[in-house]
């Protein structure tokens, strides 16, 4: 089995990113208490599956330990084993490392904390814990059709389940785990029960643009916030927070503030004690959150991590 090993660049804890899947309901993450993160996903071009055990090294004098990946990919659904260094072995590599932030250089993120007791008080309540994506923006477009107007665990047992009638099975470490349904296997299922026909359809054009390249993440990476927005925003279904959330959580964006995402605007107003007034007038939260540069959508993401552990918080 392939193995890769990642250096993260600044504070990162595979533990927190577990305890963060456990969460998340998109995620359905039934964590095994062995210390693996069990992963299985599309590949980002649109026709394999990758399926990962990562686990992480404790490091001495604090420093985030280095993280090792074994993982298989299944092409046409056969297992096959790229070649260090050949395109195919460099693709998964860079979509694991997305997925986990670790492709992004995160050494100048603890000094946040000297200028903002926000951002303090966040990182030392979630030590190491960077963004965990979905696996590729597709998928994160195809939960955004998926959830909406629905409640959010109706919207996850559906996904489950496209997953595990639709997907490839991936034995990892262990376990079987099913990858959601690559674009090719998921605009030919004609009926998703729970879902409408508007909805399928919808699901169907968002495996048409992942096939077309339109929802590469390297792509959206490449353009300024703003245009890759604007691109994501022609997609049948995607409105402006379903297009931060492809960019932020699917691409992998680390800084762009999710002027579109009331919960986080709800954050900030408690966390920074803000009147009613300031907490609705997104320019002024989005000046605020200029303090967070560049890591506006991590600090976003904590914001989001502290309300919904809250005792009152809304799940």
């Amino acid at each position: 089995m392939p193995a890769l090993s990642f250096t993260p660049k600044g504070p990162f804890s595979l533990a927190a990113s577990t305890r963060f899947l456990e969460g998340f309901t998109p995620a359905s993450y039934d964590h095994a208490p062995d210390g693996v993160l069990r992963m299985a996903f599309p590949a980002d071009d649109g026709r394999s599956v990758i399926g990962c055990a990562l686990r992480q090294k404790e490091a001495a004098g604090g420093a985030a330990g280095t993280v090792h990946a074994d993982y298989t990919l299944y092409k046409d659904g056969k297992v096959t084993e790229p070649t260090v260094g050949t395109p195919a072995a460099k693709a998964v590599r860079a979509q694991i490392a997305r997925v986990l932030s670790l492709d992004t250089d995160a050494t100048g993120f603890p000094a946040l904390t000297d200028a903002d007791p926000v951002v303090a008080g966040l990182q030392a309540q979630f030590p190491g814990l960077r963004p965990v994506l979905f696996y590729s923006p597709y998928e994160a477009a195809a939960w955004t059709i998926i959830g909406n107007r629905i409640r959010m665990t109706q919207a996850a047992h559906i996904k489950a389940r496209l997953a595990e009638e639709h997907g490839q099975p991936v034995d990892v470490a262990g376990r079987r785990l099913h990858a959601f349904p690559t674009p090719g296997t998921l605009r030919r299922i004609s009926d998703i029960p729970g879902l409408t026909r508007i909805k399928v359809e919808r699901l169907h054009a968002l495996a048409e643009a992942a096939l077309d390249g339109r929802l590469d993440a390297a792509q959206l990476l490449s353009e300024p916030a703003e245009f890759a927005l604007t691109d994501l925003k022609e997609l049948p279904g995607i409105g402006p927070f379903s297009a931060e959330l492809i960019l932020i959580r699917g691409a992998g964006h680390p800084d762009v503030f999710p002027a579109a995402e009331p919960r986080v605007h709800k954050a900030m107003a408690a966390v920074y004690g803000l009147d009613a007034t300031t907490a609705d007038d997104t320019a002024r939260l989005a000046a605020i959150a200029d303090a967070w540069r560049p890591y506006r959508s991590w600090i976003a993401l904590l914001l989001r991590a502290h309300a919904q552990n809250q005792p009152t918080a809304q799940r």
